[in-house]
């Protein structure tokens, strides 16, 4: 969202700057924004990759906790009703 934001001002920035330059330095400065604005959707993308797979890690991880965890309370049950025979 800060990112959004900063690519807006500039973009509004460069807008007001618009005023006396020629078309091609629009043109060009229209790719710019373009390809800046492709960039920021490409860097979400991987900002919600990225969140994406530490979600998924804590849950494996999460996981095998509970694995550790039944395995130790059914080996404490064990000990505990063995009569010693």
């Amino acid at each position: 969202m800060k990112r959004l934001a900063t690519a807006l001002a500039v973009t509004s920035l460069l807008a007001l700057g618009a005023c006396n330059r020629t078309p091609a330095e629009n043109n060009a400065a229209a790719v710019r924004d373009a390809a800046e604005n492709k960039a920021e959707v490409i860097e979400n993308q991987a900002d919600a990759t990225r969140d994406s797979a530490e979600n998924q890690a804590d849950a494996t991880e999460n996981r095998a906790d509970a694995v550790r965890d039944a395995g130790e309370n059914r080996a404490d049950a064990i000990e505990a009703n063995d009569t010693g025979h």
